[in-house]
């Protein structure tokens, strides 16, 4: 049977336990992630919690309506079973009706076609499977991505994986203060910081930074992990790390350390042209997942979030 059940109903053990087991669990869909990066979140659930799909949501002017969090590229439905598009549908369709918007994204293992009520488009991110030895993966680095790497080697840099959450925020703050390209609200770095914290201290995340011969801080990257996947969930760097290149050289550092082992590496995006030329340069590869979309607004308002 599958039910909607509100947040402080929600068995956090069975959840986790859930999420662990799934065959397309991820690190997003986690109780204590959930709880870091959403106001708010209730879940449809199906009988002793062998599938789950968690509905961050929110209220505003007496409205709710379900979005996808910040830091939460894909959530959808998990299962310790085998999902078909069938299953998935009866979940959405499980959403109760107060809910007058929904717009959210599902993972790569959710397959869906057609759903009645919902827009469906497709949307790509791209990943790198690391099992192969360094040697081998850095063969099918692009010739730009290998220029640029080598660039990276005529100055004096140094990456490092023992960089504090302190110094990562701090330096993802003020660049994005100085550079003024994204808006993002305060809260929601303080949000970061705590989920970096937390993802740090579980060993669900770690971070990575560039530094130059005086130990200045150029670039940074914060990695979450789970089911033999890795996210690189931020990646910032300041105008001297853009010149010298250093963010290929961070994420190939990232690849020679971790190479030969059975995880991939998620790179989170992107549908911008620049930003999936810079993925596929080190030989990854895109994949789809699907965005869903019910707009039932009253119509005086409606318009709004067309």
């Amino acid at each position: 049977m599958i039910r909607y059940i509100k947040h402080n109903s929600i068995s956090v053990i069975k959840w986790d336990l859930c999420i662990r087991n799934s065959f397309n669990g991820m690190v997003y869909a986690y109780s204590w992630y959930l709880n870091t990066v959403c106001e708010n979140w209730d879940a449809i659930v199906e009988g002793d919690y062998e599938t789950v799909m968690p509905l961050a949501y929110r209220k505003k002017y007496g409205i709710y309506y379900i979005y996808q969090p910040l830091f939460t590229q894909q959530l959808g439905v998990f299962s310790t079973k085998k999902l078909n598009q069938e299953k998935i549908n009866e979940f959405l369709n499980a959403i109760p009706g107060k809910y007058k918007l929904i717009e959210a994204q599902l993972n790569t293992l959710n397959n869906l076609e057609q759903s009645n009520g919902f827009i469906i488009q497709k949307a790509v991110t791209y990943e790198l499977d690391l099992i192969k030895p360094y040697e081998k993966a850095r063969i099918e680095y692009s010739t730009n991505t290998r220029r640029n790497i080598e660039k990276s080697k005529t100055y004096s840099l140094t990456v490092s994986n023992n960089v504090s959450v302190f110094e990562f925020i701090d330096f993802y703050r003020n660049n994005l203060l100085k550079t003024q390209k994204f808006s993002i609200p305060a809260f929601e770095i303080d949000k970061l910081y705590i989920l970096a914290s937390v993802a740090v201290k579980t060993n669900h995340g770690i971070i990575y930074a560039v530094f130059d011969e005086n130990g200045r801080m150029l670039a940074a990257a914060f990695f979450v992990y789970s089911h033999n996947k890795t996210i690189l969930l931020i990646s910032t760097s300041n105008e001297d790390g853009k010149e010298k290149r250093t963010m290929f050289k961070l994420i190939d550092e990232y690849i020679k350390i971790n190479s030969g082992r059975n995880i991939t590496l998620d790179f989170e995006g992107s549908m911008i042209e620049g930003v999936a030329r810079f993925y596929a340069g080190f030989g990854a590869i895109p994949c789809s997942y699907i965005k869903i979309k019910k707009n039932k607004l009253p119509f005086y308002i409606r318009w709004f979030k067309k």
